[in-house]
């Protein structure tokens, strides 16, 4: 009986999380680009597809081997915080339906913990490889 009732409140879950994504309102990448141009004093220009600024955005310039690692670290980031974030909700299913139990308990309270740790290792990790390349590439 539990096991269908973890079964039907994942997938009411995933529903919920699939249809409210589905109903955000999109904003215009063309908007937003020329917000940003704007805000830095630059001339927004429209190539067709979208709005693009005047100089040489971080996009179209070449990378090198900082953008490389940044990129790699982001999304590395990325993956590990998803995983946090599913441990904690699943660390929480497991406090709900552990009945009281005082193992089961035990056991959702070290995955929430465990998926906090997690979230915060990955938050230092972010701002420590920003802290060593900005100070790598200015000396």
């Amino acid at each position: 009986m539990i096991q269908k009732l973890k079964i039907a409140l994942l997938s009411l879950s995933l529903i919920f999380t699939l249809s409210f994504t589905s109903l955000t309102p999109t904003v215009g990448a063309a908007n937003i680009q020329g917000n940003l141009c704007k805000g830095a004093n630059q001339l927004t220009v429209d190539t067709g597809e979208a709005a693009s600024c005047a100089t040489e955005t971080a996009e179209t310039a070449p990378c090198d081997f900082n953008c490389v690692l940044r990129k790699i670290v982001n999304l590395v980031s990325i993956i590990v915080g998803v995983v946090a974030v599913i441990m904690i909700i699943v660390g929480g299913f497991r406090y709900i339906t552990s009945g009281g139990k005082e193992e089961g308990v035990k056991n959702a309270k070290n995955t929430i913990l465990y998926g906090l740790i997690g979230l915060i290792i990955v938050a230092l990790a972010q701002v420590i490889v920003r802290f060593v390349l900005n100070k790598a590439t200015t000396t």
